[in-house]
């Protein structure tokens, strides 16, 4: 594996000794995820004995020999495929984003991963690397605002166009989009499921289904990626449902603390390449003091989710019934309609943020927000602290009002993250909060 052969170059031009290999079954049985995140990737003993990876803060790394220098910039160039053999400069690699990726991969039993600078970085270099002028992404929505920002806006500048569909869509719906698309030059198809900020969530399955009907199966077929952060990697892992790519925003439950930004990239290995050779490019990486805090949060990720999830539950419990919410949009409620489908097919948990709908508008949703005493008021979500944001008029300010009013984002919606409280308190918070409305 690259990390612990590349890693020991940093303490001289021939490591010490072979790195330790990874220990990832026990007597045939598999190692869960939660376990190898305390150590896979990383051997000890090619780092001084240190039991957690060191921060390494370095721009460059020393090449063994010249024909080694020459062998790694084959890689990072494309000239050979597989990328550097070692480590390079730090625009292209370093220990803790290659640890890092490797711990990623295993969540969701990927072949590779990337790491990024920010969720909309992963998000860009994405489409930059597999996009062009002409050709036409077909995208569920809604999207996060700045990703359909990127799409409609920007790329749209230098002649890539979009066609889209609903988070909920129909198969039928799917195949009429994908047909009028096929028309054109397809590159892409993103999805994002859950949808922010409604939580309606995407048949992955019927949208792979209706790819390989309309597009084929082969090569040129253009790739599924989705945006997983939501539910991912805990709840929802969608390469098992169809998609070649998972986008993450590391900087929610990956990350969980609220204090770094951070993006990922995972799936098959011949569509991560050129994205990592347009990352080289572009110096979209992951920084190794983030890779660093991104390699401890990851130690605690399922139990952090997991009391999260324990506790939007209950607080969405309460929320259901009390007579000044219209409308509680959590996964856990979904029942006999085609979301409940999607649901019990893709999802194996609920999730901790959801959407709640106020009696009222604008007016009512600021006096309940202004109001909370425990949850912060902030966008963002899959910290530790409970969040509560007003999508309308903070992260989807920018989404024209037809299309907010479109696709389900009102003035009386509000955008719950709920985290690792005491879930009786969160409830006496939301209870007063209520009151004020």
């Amino acid at each position: 594996m690259p990390t612990k052969e590349t890693e020991a170059q940093l303490t001289g031009a021939t490591p010490r000794r072979k790195p330790k290999p990874d220990i990832d079954t026990i007597n045939g049985r598999k190692l869960k995820p939660s376990t190898l995140m305390m150590g896979h990737g990383y051997d000890p003993m090619l780092s001084e004995g240190s039991l957690k990876p060191p921060i390494f803060l370095t721009s460059t790394f020393v090449f063994e020999n010249a024909a080694a220098g020459k062998r790694h910039f084959e890689g990072v160039t494309g000239k050979r495929p597989g990328g550097a053999e070692g480590l390079v400069y730090s625009r292209f690699n370093g220990p803790n984003q290659e640890i890092l990726e490797d711990r990623l991969s295993v969540w969701e039993d990927a072949e590779d991963a990337l790491s990024f600078s920010s969720g909309m970085s992963a998000i860009a270099t994405l489409l930059l690397a597999t996009v062009k002028p002409g050709d036409t992404i077909i995208h569920s929505g809604p999207l996060y605002a700045a990703t359909e920002t990127l799409i409609a806006r920007i790329l749209g500048r230098f002649g890539v166009n979009f066609l889209d569909f609903p988070a909920g869509a129909t198969r039928e719906e799917i195949d009429a989009v994908m047909k009028k698309a096929a028309a054109g030059s397809v590159s892409l198809i993103y999805l994002e499921s859950p949808a922010n900020p409604t939580n309606a969530l995407v048949d992955v399955e019927a949208v792979a289904a209706s790819r390989d009907a309309i597009f084929g199966t082969g090569p040129d077929a253009p790739p599924i990626a989705i945006d997983n952060t939501f539910l991912g990697p805990l709840w929802q892992q969608p390469l098992k449902h169809g998609a070649d790519l998972v986008v993450y925003s590391l900087t929610k439950y990956a990350g969980g603390h609220s204090d770094l930004v951070a993006g990922g990239v995972v799936g098959k290995k011949a569509l991560i390449d050129p994205i990592r050779l347009m990352r080289n490019t572009i110096g979209t990486i992951t920084d190794p003091n983030t890779a660093w805090m991104l390699l401890r949060s990851l130690e605690t990720l399922e139990l952090r989710m997991t009391r999260a999830g324990e506790n939007a539950a209950k607080v969405c419990a309460f929320l259901r019934d009390h007579p000044k919410v219209e409308h509680v949009g959590y996964l856990g409620f979904l029942e006999g309609d085609r979301q409940a489908d999607i649901y019990k097919r893709h999802c194996t948990g609920a999730g901790s943020t959801f959407s709640l709908f106020l009696k009222g508008g604008e007016a009512e949703a600021f006096r309940f927000l202004d109001a909370l005493k425990i949850a912060k008021l902030a966008v963002s979500l899959g910290g530790t602290e409970t969040l509560a944001s007003h999508p309308a008029g903070m992260t989807h300010l920018s989404v024209p009002e037809a299309r907010k009013q479109a696709l389900g984002i009102t003035d009386n919606l509000v955008r719950i993250s709920i985290g690792v409280e005491d879930a009786d308190d969160l409830i006496a918070d939301f209870d007063q909060a209520l009151a004020a409305v």
